[in-house]
């Protein structure tokens, strides 16, 4: 059995008490095989080419961009020291999210690499994953359009280990709802959706896709993920108390099964004092749609090593994708499929 791994708090004021729970299978599966014949394996079981440590940083979101952008840097810095290789931070994790606060903290990213003074966060995300030796999905910032002064939207910046900007991922659904008594928000009122989901090939690894927040909802982006040989879904979110409580495990763990992937949800620290408070509670789900490491609301960081075997024995044991159906329904992943590039 695997242990989950525990970071330690990287913010020397912290004194949010840090739980994770590990879960793993120790299924085997026997099977007869003819003298020197060698196992076959499919290509959708072998889709981890070795295992890697994935982390998650739910941290606290200040006001002031500056210090959010210290903070980050401290984490990444000290997930990275407990073996981390992909490490993920949260949705806005630059700035408070708000539709009032998109405008403000928004940076331009094109022509890219843009100047310092246009994006201190490219600059922070850039370094940090070189000198850290690591991929760093990050989490989401608001990007203004360089054509259009007026146009937001909320971007995820991908790097590689060394500094390489590898994907920019532009959120495809926005979080548009109105549930009476508890929560009415609309981004669409301040940003616009981008048009081409994530796909993004690390080369020691395999492919990864990464979608933000409110993409979880929508199952088809996962699904072309997975057809298209991804071996984890990365969701920087920042769900509300109502729709956290509701949904946020719900989906990640369904996005999991769905698909026999690891799922990673990466959510800021809850704070009662902002004007919208974050559920918390990160996590990563293993391809049998077990909770394999888990936060509370408070700040921390969560770990856990990702290894091919767990989606091969999911695949193998529940075969969904020999068994699938589509001389009935239509395969989702045919067809002309728009796929984030680095911006340039």
């Amino acid at each position: 059995m695997q242990a989950a791994r525990r970071i330690a708090s990287f913010v020397p004021t912290a004194t949010s008490r840090r739980f994770i729970r590990a879960m793993a299978s120790d299924a085997r599966e026997l099977r007869w095989l003819p003298p020197d014949s060698p196992p076959a394996e499919s290509k959708d079981l072998m889709v981890l080419k070795r295992d890697v440590s994935l982390g998650c940083i739910q941290m606290q979101i200040e006001a002031e961009k500056e210090a959010n952008l210290r903070r980050a840097t401290k984490a990444i810095a000290s997930v990275a020291r407990f073996g981390a290789k992909i490490i993920v931070l949260p949705e806005c994790f630059n700035s408070p999210y708000g539709c009032n606060n998109f405008p403000k903290y928004a940076e331009k990213l094109l022509p890219s690499p843009p100047p310092r003074r246009e994006s201190p966060t490219f600059h922070m995300l850039q370094n940090a994953a070189s000198r850290n030796n690591v991929y760093l999905i990050g989490g989401s910032i608001p990007e203004r359009d360089p054509d259009n002064p007026d146009r937001y939207y909320n971007t995820c910046l991908t790097f590689g280990p060394d500094g390489t900007l590898i994907d920019t991922f532009r959120k495809i659904h926005l979080f548009d709802i109105d549930i009476p008594g508890k929560i009415s928000f609309r981004e669409s009122e301040v940003l616009s959706p981008g048009n081409k989901m994530s796909l993004v090939e690390l080369p020691e690894y395999g492919t990864i896709a990464i979608a933000i927040c409110y993409d979880i909802r929508f199952p088809e982006l996962a699904t072309i993920a997975a057809r298209n040989g991804a071996f984890a879904l990365i969701y920087p979110g920042s769900f509300n108390l109502t729709t956290g409580a509701l949904h946020w495990e719900v989906l990640a763990r369904s996005r999991a099964l769905d698909n026999q992937l690891y799922v990673a949800v990466c959510s800021p620290a809850r704070d009662m004092s902002a004007n919208y408070n974050s559920w918390g509670h990160s996590m990563i789900v293993d391809p049998m749609a077990r909770i394999i490491a888990q936060a509370d609301a408070k700040e921390t960081a969560i770990s856990y090593r990702l290894h091919n075997k767990a989606i091969a024995d999911a695949r193998r044991h529940i075969p969904l994708n020999s068994q699938r159906r589509f001389d009935i329904y239509p395969d989702v992943s045919k067809g002309v499929i728009g796929v984030a590039k680095p911006l340039s």
